[in-house]
């Protein structure tokens, strides 16, 4: 007999390699009252050992500790600035399990979560590397930015996933975790790719960057006799394998996609080419959690609360606010370009396209609170912000 403490969400493959299941345990599994507890077989198969893998077709629990894990209800999409990742390998490494206990705890809150994150100083190293390289070997083509950005969402999918999947099971809980490689459409007309405002790569002189416009590159002078290439950061129009991740969320995995805004690609035909291109990462988020119809988006940065006259005498911090509040303080211009401000974007633009939805946005330290709304700030509608104020605030 095999209590159901010691099961921790093992698929009936799994069973039958690991242990001799009775007639006792199959009837517990058969009969245990439990709505989160998914079972489907046919009756007219015998219950025999060889037969159990083609009498269960779909068995999903989970468990936590001595408890049965609840079927997630919510979805939340988890936005990891810079922050959250590191630099270095090592730092990477030791960051990525700093944001596991933020995921973890966001997991035995009954959701699910969909995971996008950062990846400018990773790509950024990766690019430098690539084309290093390539200098160094002529026979070696350079890396375009769009196989750069694939190699930074495989090399931090790498760290995170097994980060979170070591600290899930240190918490007696089993869920997998897989990490999607992400392309995102964008529009070959953004006006963004007239104005580049993304740096990137080493610093290069001027030779090489009157070789970089021969190629129909951008560049920028960042000191004497120093330049570096620029790129467009054109906003996400479409998640390619968006039906992949609702796919996996809905089968209850925690799922890592649009890294770093997701893989630039431009459709071209029935191709898909990639561009020369960096995705804000926080509208790239923001689309994700429209696309599955999340109902919160959380974005992870370097403060507990947006401010108002940031660094000025005047600063005040923003609670919860309605989408028409954050479009007056966009006007006003209270954010920087390229920080805050796409964040704060990608916040109204996700919850006037749903109903019941919020943006949270504040710092790793404060997830958990800023997802029960004790902190951070929060981004609602109107109509949502009207229903929950008190008397006294009307």
């Amino acid at each position: 007999y095999l209590p159901p403490q010691k099961i921790v969400g093992i698929k009936p493959s799994d069973w039958i390699r690991r242990f001799f299941l009775s007639r006792k345990t199959l009837d517990f599994l058969l009969h245990f009252p439990h709505r989160s507890f998914i079972i489907k077989y046919n009756i007219r198969a015998s219950f025999s050992m060889y037969s159990l893998l083609n009498t269960v077709t779909d068995f999903i629990p989970i468990f936590k500790r001595n408890e049965v894990f609840p079927m997630s209800e919510k979805t939340v999409v988890v936005a990891l600035g810079h922050r959250a990742l590191g630099t270095t390998l090592p730092e990477q490494k030791t960051a990525t399990k700093l944001a596991a206990k933020v995921i973890a705890d966001l997991v035995e809150e009954g959701t699910r979560v969909v995971i996008s994150h950062s990846n400018g100083p990773q790509v950024g190293m990766i690019h430098t590397a690539m084309n290093e390289f390539g200098k160094a070997h002529p026979d070696y083509t350079f890396a375009p930015m769009s196989v750069c950005s694939a190699m930074s969402q495989g090399y931090i999918g790498y760290d995170l996933q097994n980060a979170i999947r070591a600290e899930l099971i240190s918490r007696g809980i089993y869920k997998p975790v897989s990490t999607v490689l992400t392309q995102v459409v964008i529009d070959p007309y953004d006006e963004a790719f007239a104005e580049p405002e993304k740096i990137i790569g080493r610093v290069l002189n001027a030779e090489e960057a009157e070789a970089e416009e021969e190629k129909g590159n951008f560049v920028t002078k960042v000191g004497e006799g120093q330049y570096r290439r620029i790129l467009a950061a054109p906003k996400p129009q479409k998640i390619v394998e968006i039906e992949t991740v609702k796919v996996l969320s809905a089968a209850e995995q925690i799922v890592i996609a649009a890294g770093g805004g997701g893989i630039p690609v431009l459709e071209q035909g029935t191709q898909l080419n990639g561009a020369s291109a960096i995705i804000e990462k926080d509208l790239a988020a923001g689309l994700l959690a429209e696309e599955l119809n999340a109902d919160t988006l959380m974005i992870l940065t370097s403060v507990e609360k947006v401010s108002l006259d940031h660094n000025t005498d005047h600063e005040s911090y923003l609670d919860t606010i309605s989408t028409e509040d954050a479009k007056k303080y966009i006007a006003g211009k209270q954010f920087a370009a390229g920080s805050m401000l796409p964040k704060i974007e990608a916040g109204v633009s996700f919850v006037e396209k749903g109903t019941g939805r919020r943006t949270i946005i504040t710092d790793m330290a404060h997830a958990k609170d800023g997802y029960r709304e004790k902190t951070g700030t929060i981004t609602v509608s109107y109509t949502h912000l009207r229903a929950h104020e008190t008397p006294e605030h009307l």
